[in-house]
């Protein structure tokens, strides 16, 4: 069998932070993952893990700089642990399992859930409770040219988009297509008056689309 040439770096050769940072977007890339853990690096890297946490100051800052989710940041506040909850509760179209944590689109691991709340049990009813909270239309927002005159912003908060989404059983509510039936539905919360023809962000004003019919309909207002 006829050997390949292969471009092996010199040893003490300096290595750039693009070389650092495409290699763990490779590692990445191989493993079907949003972050690369430091111990996975070190066992499928090609450079020393330990370059990168002294070159960008941390692993984690390695990874953001790569443009990776962080791996095991500590310290996460109750919203952003909530977040991820949302996104796989939506992705999903149901209400998610401990083990999907481990998996994209989760982009925290379940140790900061278990830290925080005890359980996993625990920790989706604390989300529960959380999103639950009353809100019925997004806080207004900073003003601007764009949003004089609005009594709201616009995007809809983390509790209005899961309202929304449960009101609409996590289905859209153009073509009934729901990630709970069909896997790689992705559902949207947009607004039904669209939000440059002053519709408000309210949860009388939202609807849950998925991205097909969200896409397809652009800015066209509710027909009558």
């Amino acid at each position: 069998m006829e050997s390949k040439f292969e471009l092996q770096r010199v040893t003490g050769a300096r290595v750039t932070d693009a070389d650092l940072l495409a290699d763990l977007r490779a590692v990445a890339k191989q493993l079907g993952q949003e972050s690369v853990q430091q111990k996975t690096y070190r066992r499928l890297g090609k450079y020393d893990d330990t370059t990168c946490s002294r070159r960008f100051g941390s692993w984690n800052a390695a990874l953001r700089a790569a443009g990776l989710a962080v791996s095991n940041e500590v310290g996460f506040s109750d919203e952003k642990l909530f977040a991820n909850v949302l996104v796989l509760w939506q992705h999903y179209g149901r209400q998610p399992r401990r083990s999907e944590l481990a998996i994209p689109p989760s982009t925290i691991s379940q140790s900061p859930y278990l830290r925080r709340f005890g359980s996993w049990g625990a920790a989706l009813e604390a989300f529960v409770d959380f999103a639950n909270s009353t809100e019925t239309e997004a806080p207004p927002s900073a003003p601007n040219p764009a949003g004089a005159g609005r009594k709201t912003g616009r995007d809809p908060s983390l509790r209005l988009r899961f309202k929304v989404l449960q009101r609409d059983r996590f289905t859209c509510q153009s073509c009934g297509a729901s990630p709970a039936k069909a896997v790689g539905v992705e559902l949207h919360v947009d607004h039904a008056t669209p939000w440059s023809k002053s519709g408000e962000t309210t949860l009388e004003n939202l609807k849950t689309l998925c991205s097909a019919c969200n896409l397809g309909k652009s800015d066209l207002a509710p027909q009558t």
